[in-house]
């Protein structure tokens, strides 16, 4: 296959400062058919090389590769139900008209909880106007948000809206905590990245970090943007916010990651879907990877995306029987399970600012070309 038309189509972005660079996988019937780094690392406050090893903040990426898989492997083990109701291990959740609400709502975004909130504000408030000196971006003030989270109101009734959710999953992160008596980052690491061999992805526990004295090696990672409220260009470091005052581990963002381990973690995923890895059972994969059907007309599935009938990211050509979740920092993974074949895209566009959008039209002008050649 002459994969030279997406070459053509990631050089353009670059080029039209879509983003400073991105690398770019293509898998086809198991196989990687295409792998390719392009443009630069950093821009600010210098040019830097990318290569196919560099890590990124994978964002909302989270939500899928860490914090569902970890879900999935709850679920295999009988530790949690999806019908389970969040009061059964958060019975002060119930409150504001929430007891109804069930893991499933969580994961399918139709808990009616609210799309955000600014909590690293509240953290960043304590810190700085009530004594709370060090509180920023530690266990305890991940733990005050765990507590804010379960006095929220409720922006619909659980069920009857499907609203893309940060809180849902920060709930599912602390669900995950609670059940284990594990950090979330310990968590994966121990259940899942550990075992599968992935040693490039992970959380950047900054409590941990400060603790032991270390240092990442910020030449291995793409930066992200110059913070307005830190000071500072971000680089690993979670961009995420809230993530970042809850300490850079939360169940909505902070997973940095590498290309290959994303794919092997996808590769791991789809052959768990078709019953031929033991990781995870089949019928597991097959309920997550269907859409929820609980409001209708929403392409949720469990902790995953499905295509839209229109403007979906994934282009025009992936078929119905398809799953995918994109990042807010520029990255995507889409997988089309009737044609053996996904993308996955890393980039780190909202580096040096977040308020380029020129990734929206990318996406799916990508996916049109990477389909047109595999299909011919």
């Amino acid at each position: 296959m002459d994969f030279s038309p997406v070459d053509q189509e990631i050089v353009a972005a670059v080029e039209r400062e879509v983003f400073p660079g991105a690398v770019v996988l293509i898998s086809h019937a198991g196989e990687s058919v295409y792998r390719r780094a392009v443009g630069f690392r950093s821009v600010d406050p210098q040019l830097s090389p990318l290569n196919e090893t560099t890590c990124f903040d994978l964002a909302s990426l989270t939500k899928p590769l860490a914090t569902t898989v970890a879900i999935m492997l709850m679920v295999k083990e009988k530790i949690l139900r999806l019908e389970d109701r969040v009061t059964r291990f958060f019975p002060n959740f119930g409150v504001q008209g929430k007891s109804p609400i069930t893991y499933r709502h969580l994961l399918s975004h139709s808990s009616g909880l609210p799309a955000w909130r600014s909590y690293y504000r509240d953290i960043a408030t304590r810190e700085t106007h009530e004594g709370k000196v060090g509180f920023l971006g530690t266990r305890s003030a991940r733990e005050f948000v765990y507590t804010q989270l379960q006095r929220e109101k409720l922006e619909a009734p659980p069920g009857q809206r499907a609203v893309y959710s940060d809180l849902g999953f920060m709930l599912l992160g602390a669900t995950i905590e609670e059940v284990s008596g594990l950090g979330l980052d310990q968590y994966c690491q121990e259940k899942i990245y550990q075992p599968l061999g992935l040693s490039a992805l992970g959380f950047l526990n900054l409590e941990t970090m400060r603790r032991r004295k270390l240092q990442p090696v910020v030449e291995h990672y793409a930066p992200t943007e110059r913070c307005p409220w830190r000071k500072r260009v971000l680089c690993a470091e979670v961009h995420d916010d809230n993530c970042y005052a809850m300490g850079g581990v939360a169940g909505h963002a902070g997973l940095f990651g590498a290309i290959d381990d994303v794919d092997r973690l996808a590769n791991v995923l789809i052959s768990c879907h078709r019953g031929s890895h033991s990781f995870l059972p089949q019928h597991v994969l097959q309920e997550f990877w269907t859409p929820a059907g609980i409001v209708p007309g929403s392409t949720w599935c469990l902790g995953w995306d499905s295509p839209s009938l229109q403007h979906s990211s994934a282009g025009d050509y992936f078929s119905s029987h398809s799953v995918g979740h994109l990042g807010f920092t520029g990255t995507s993974i889409w997988i089309d399970l009737e044609r053996y074949v996904h993308v996955i895209v890393l980039s780190n566009r909202v580096h040096p600012r977040r308020d380029n959008d020129k990734i929206q039209a990318f996406r799916p002008a990508l996916h049109n070309t990477v389909m047109r050649v595999i299909l011919g």
